[in-house]
């Protein structure tokens, strides 16, 4: 049920508008907003903040230094792998922006809100979207990352989404037409499909999920018979990453028992991290704590499956581009037989780039929070996703969310699109968000608020063009910053 369709209580005159909080044991009867006062609702969010508003982006006075924002985010993480982070940002503006959520978040905390809000991504750049495997074992498309997940106004994943193409447009040398029209299609999908959204079902909109063939159908039409082929290779290829696959490239035998293996700094397995006998069996007891824990936060046919499996051995993986730094653990475990591996992956979860900006999240456990907000905004997710907080050897609490490693887990090819293939790309990535955003905000409100005409499209496509600009700057002062001397970097890993 998404919150529009939560029972409140209505402030008399004021649609939407809560009264009051209810004293505790006092019986009222909630009235639920109507669709046509949903509607009212959203067309009246444009006196606020109208839409061509957010087409404006100029930095404001007293702008965050932005390699200081990014520096305050190294406190928490591991310090050698710090270097790593700044390089893999440093390649390109477009990978700059993969790392910069909370740049970004800062930036749109001063812009327009329409006031309609909804459990968002935080971080909905276009290589955040990809495919994985349903429990049925479907091939699905959706959102596929969400460190960042908290409730929020519902156009800010929209931009970041949408300044993602213009930004990759660039990398790939397209022309300022060209990506214009990859974000004006991307935006119109979104808004499409939330308007479609608005005049369905509720249990509909909450079973509505993208398989990937009926994608390609989707597509067939804007596509050519050649990039609809190499998109299906792209897919038979992500069918083969599962823990099988892991287990044959990234294990090995030693003594009789299987062992990751290492490839420092982005695989460190823990007798490599903690060398010493004490320190190794310390380490060894927190991940199976965290495994013993984790498990209660499964479902209970999913505790029986887990329990079938038995813990083998763990290493420290670097992952992702903005992630670089927090902890991240891979985890072996062995199920009937050494060939029946299941692969864990470990994730830190730290505070949300938006939560300085929009309010803390509800959840005291950050892994919760990532956790409620996948389950929330992807049609199916992960059958071992949990979460648990565990005590480091640093003597102080991290809290992680669990997943498999791989699942049939796939991504766009960026650096292979043509302009009509990224914009089939956007579409793609904009009906998916639009999913998303229904299950959680007021998709009624959302669908009026947009209307059946081009104007956010336009706006969020200026925007996008003005954002790519900033973040061509941004990516400039981190090179100034390692060309004097302030950032260390490691490149070309």
């Amino acid at each position: 049920m998404s919150s529009g369709d939560q029972p409140v209580t209505v402030a008399p005159g004021v649609p939407g508008r809560a009264a009051g909080r209810r004293r505790a044991g006092a019986a009222r009867t909630p009235t639920r907003l109507t669709p046509e006062e949903r509607e009212a609702r959203g067309r009246a969010a444009r006196r606020d903040a109208p839409r061509s508003s957010h087409g404006r982006w100029e930095p404001a006075a007293g702008r965050p230094d932005p390699v200081a924002l990014l520096e305050a985010q190294d406190a928490t993480r591991i310090p050698e792998l710090v270097p790593l982070r700044y390089g893999r940002m440093l390649v390109s503006p477009f990978t700059f922006y993969r790392g910069a959520a909370l740049l970004m978040a800062s930036d749109l905390d001063r812009t327009p809100r329409s006031g309609l809000r909804a459990q968002i991504c935080g971080d909905a750049h276009l290589s955040n979207f990809g495919v994985f495997a349903s429990p049925e074992r479907q091939v699905m498309f959706d959102i596929n990352d969400f460190d960042e997940t908290l409730p929020g106004p519902s156009e800010w994943d929209v931009k970041r989404l949408g300044a993602s193409f213009e930004v990759a447009g660039r990398d790939r040398g397209f022309t300022p037409q060209d990506r214009k029209a990859v974000v004006a299609a991307g935006v119109a999908e979104y808004r499409t499909r939330m308007r479609q959204m608005a005049a369905a079902r509720n249990l509909d909109v909450w079973y509505a999920h993208i398989e990937i063939t009926r994608l390609f159908e989707e597509l067939s039409t804007v596509t050519t018979r050649k990039q609809r082929a190499r998109a299906a290779a792209n897919v038979a290829k992500a069918r083969t990453r599962d823990s099988l696959q892991a287990f044959s490239k990234l294990t090995h035998e030693v003594d009789g028992q299987r062992r990751i293996v290492s490839d420092p700094p982005l695989v460190v397995p823990i007798e490599e991290l903690a060398p010493a006998d004490a320190e190794r069996h310390d380490l060894d007891e927190e991940l199976r704590a965290l495994i013993r824990s984790y498990r209660r936060t499964l479902e209970t046919d999913r505790r029986e499956l887990l329990d079938s499996f038995d813990y083998v051995h763990a290493a420290r993986k670097v992952v992702g581009v903005g992630s670089v730094g927090t902890r991240a653990w891979i985890l072996l475990l062995l199920g009937r037989d050494g060939r029946d591996p299941l692969f864990l992956q470990a994730k830190e979860a730290q505070e949300s780039v938006l939560e300085r900006f929009v309010g803390r999240s509800r959840y005291p456990n950050h892994g919760q929070r990532v956790v409620a907000g996948q389950r929330l905004m992807q049609a199916v997710s992960d059958i071992f996703l949990g979460w648990q907080r565990v005590t480091g050897l640093d003597g102080k609490d991290h809290d992680f969310y669990v997943r498999q490693l791989r699942d049939w887990k796939g991504s766009a090819d960026v650096d292979a699109m043509t302009p009509s293939l990224m914009t089939a790309y956007a579409r793609a990535c904009g009906a998916a968000l639009a999913r998303a955003h229904a299950r959680s905000g007021d998709r009624i409100a959302i669908a009026a608020y947009l209307g059946a005409g081009d104007s956010f499209d336009r706006a969020i496509a200026a925007f996008a063009v003005a954002y790519a600009d900033q973040n061509e700057r941004d990516h400039a002062a981190l090179v100034a910053a390692v060309d004097s001397g302030r950032v260390a970097v490691e490149l070309g890993r």
